[in-house]
Parts: C-alpha cells; structure tokens; sequence
C-alpha cells in the first residue's frame, strides 16, 4: 500500500506497442552527453581554470560539491514541472540553465564560478527525471532496461568526451572559448528538441500547480515505499563507488603497481569504456534473463570484489590483470545505472515515474558527493590509498550479500 503525499497524475497507461523507441531514445542520450560532458567539464580543464582564475587546484572538488549540490536540490523537485511542463521541454530547460552555468563559469570572475556551478549541476539533475518521464509512456516493457541502460551510457560518453576535447580545445581556443562552445552546443540541442514536443508532451498536465515543498513531498514519497526506499538506498553506496573509481583508480594504479600517469589513466579510460558496454549489456540482461532487483544485486556483489582486488594491488601484477580488472571494475561500478532506472520506472505508479526518479536520484547523487570524501578519509587516516578501496569494496560486497538475502525470503511477485 502506498502512502505518498503526492497527487498521482491523472496519466494514460504507458504505451503498450512493441516497436523500439529509438527518436525518444536517441533525444534523451542526446541531453544526457550534453550535461555530463558539461559536468566534467571544469575537472577536465582544471589546471587551465586554475592558472586563469588564481586559484589552487584542489579548488576543483568545491566547484564538483556545488554542481552536486545543485543536481540534488534540482532532482527531488523536478517532478512537478515534468509532470506540468512535459519531459521533452524540461530537457530544453535543463539545457538552457546548464549553458547559463557555463558562462558563468567562462566569466573566470571568482563570485561566480560556484553559482554557475549550482546551475550546471541543476541542468544536470533534471535530466533524468525528464527521460524516465517519457519512458514510461514511450518504452514498451520489452525493451525498458535496454533502453534506460542505453540513455545511462550517455554519463561515461560525456565523460570520454570531455576528457577527450576539451583539453584540446583550451590549448587550441582557450578554456573560456571552450565553455561557451559548450553552452552554444546546449542551446542548439534545445532547439533541436522542439519539434518533438507535441509528440512526446501530449501527456502534460499544464494545470498542475508547482507548489512548494514538493521537494519533501518526494523524499517522503520515495520513504513511505519500501522497495523504492531500498532502491535508493542501494543507489547510494552504487554512486559513492562509481564515484571512488573515477576519482582514486589513476592514483591506486600509480601507487599501488607503480604504473606511470600514462598507463594508469589508459587503466581509467578503459574503465569508463567497460561502462558503456556495461550498461547496455547489463539492460538487456535485466529485460530478458535476471530481473532487475537481482541483477542490482550482483552488480554490488561485483563492483565490491572488484574494489577489493584494486585495494590489493601491487607491482607484481600482470598487465593483462590489471586492465581485466579495469574492466571489470567499470563494467559493474559504472553500469548499474540504467537497470535501476528501469526499475524506478518499473515500480512507480502510473505517471510518477519521472517524480520518484528523482527522489531516488536525491539519495544516488548524495553517495556521488559523500563517497569520495569517505575514501578519502580512511585513505588519509590508514596512509594508503589501497585501505580506502578495500573499506568500500567491503560494503558493498555486503550488500550484495544482503539484497540477495532478502530476495530469496521475499515472496515472489509478478513484474
């Protein structure tokens, strides 16, 4: 029995044809490269913006706290305008306020650095509330983890792209040019969206009343429901070890098998390419052999052995073990997101899944934050780096443990 505080959009069904989404598909992956490549984009160019802006280089983790900070503040209250507006037109703005971060940032004026910070990561939270909206009306069942999985692959794909262009675009035009370059990107592709809107939006409620506090009103109704709640829960420890292997695997390789910066950031891109494949791998997996909720837990079960080899880590590993671990590592840290998504969507009463999407995303972004913080701290206070991976790669093994536990004393109950 539910007990959400939310009013229930007073939604159709989602579409029971069996044909493949692939416009809906392909506009959401779209947004979703746009706004990851534009959230990494400042790490990416970091040692420039620090000589240019004066300030240190570790200042680029307070510029990710606040881009957090504003993706979890846009996730929990971007139910109501998906559900007034439309998915297809909080995409645009999700855009627009992602491109108006990022002249923000390429003022290089230090006041506001942080606020476009905030905005970037409040295009960036809304996105996916926006595409999980309008895959439970688009996306036949058949294909629903595919298609989630494939639109998640969009977060690594910015990643690589961000890596891959923009450093060259700051030596070529200057970091400035490049983030305006970015912003132009983001408005064309909100432009571009537009002609699909009176498709996609036929299912808005313009009546609807954004009022204030729904962000509460999510965060209890993702509480008051048990397998929502769970789902989120677990999202959380997913998110701080995707966050942990992005940030820490360049430094364990070089400390812990002495590899040079070259080789262990190949170790890193390999990872983040294991990802892509992951996702769409582990969705389609989800779609046709293993249901969702049991695939998450093998999914924790091996991203936690993973990080418990990365901790162990030594010279005296082979090459080829090292990058099989990489993409181990990847596939499973770095894949879960569109399987849960799928899930979310699989759970929420009709119409809500864009609201619920982003009530879990709340809990999922706070691990993105707080994950890498925790590794920190048990890196610095141990004096290894390899410790901070072997506390986590521990919890999450556990829990992996644990929510195959459960599942095998839960009823079973039809999807």
């Amino acid at each position: 029995m539910s007990t959400s505080p939310l009013p229930r959009p007073a939604a159709p069904p989602p579409s029971s044809g069996d044909a493949f989404p692939g416009l809906a598909l392909s506009s959401m992956l779209a947004v979703q490269t746009l706004v990851s490549m534009g959230a990494l984009a400042v790490p990416a160019m970091a040692p420039a913006v620090a000589a240019a802006t004066g300030l240190p280089l570790s200042a680029v983790g307070v510029f990710s706290g606040a881009l957090y900070v504003g993706a979890m503040l846009s996730a929990i209250n971007a139910g109501g305008p998906v559900v007034r507006l439309g998915a297809v037109r909080t995409a645009q703005l999700c855009l627009v306020v992602a491109a108006c971060g990022m002249l923000l940032v390429a003022s290089a004026v230090h006041g506001l650095l942080l606020p476009g910070a905030a905005l970037v990561g409040l295009g960036y939270g809304s996105s996916t509330p926006a595409s999980s909206h309008l895959f439970a009306y688009e996306v036949p069942s058949r294909w629903r983890g595919l298609v989630f999985s494939a639109k998640q692959t969009g977060v690594p794909l910015g990643g690589m792209l961000a890596g891959a262009l923009l450093p060259a675009a700051d030596q070529r035009i200057g970091w400035r040019a490049a983030l305006a370059l970015m912003a132009l990107a983001c408005v064309v592709c909100s432009l571009a969206l537009q002609p699909m809107r009176a498709r996609f939006d036929r299912h808005r409620e313009a009546g609807r009343r954004i009022g204030a506090g729904g962000s509460l009103a999510t965060l209890r109704a993702v509480w008051t429901h048990k397998p929502m709640r769970e789902l989120a829960m677990s999202t959380f420890f997913f998110a701080a070890m995707q966050g942990s292997l992005a940030t820490y695997l360049v430094a364990q390789a070089h400390v812990g098998a002495r590899l040079d910066a070259v080789r262990a950031g190949l170790l890193l891109a390999a990872a983040q390419a294991a990802g892509v494949v992951g996702r769409i791998v582990w969705g389609w997996i989800s779609d046709h052999w293993v249901r969702p909720s049991r695939m998450l837990a093998f999914l924790a079960l091996a991203m936690g052995l993973c990080a418990l080899l990365a901790g162990l880590l030594t010279p005296a590993w082979p090459r080829p073990a090292l990058l099989l671990l990489a993409l181990l590592f990847g596939a499973t840290a770095t894949g879960w997101n569109g399987v849960y998504l799928a899930e979310v969507a699989r759970l929420a009463p009709p119409g809500m899944a864009g609201v619920l999407t982003g009530g879990t995303l709340f809990f999922t972004f706070c691990g993105a934050f707080a994950g890498p913080s925790a590794f920190a701290a048990v890196a610095s206070v141990t004096g290894r780096v390899g410790n901070g991976y072997l506390a986590m790669g521990s919890v999450l093994a556990a829990l992996g443990l644990l929510l195959l536990w459960r599942q095998g004393h839960r009823p079973r109950t039809r999807a």
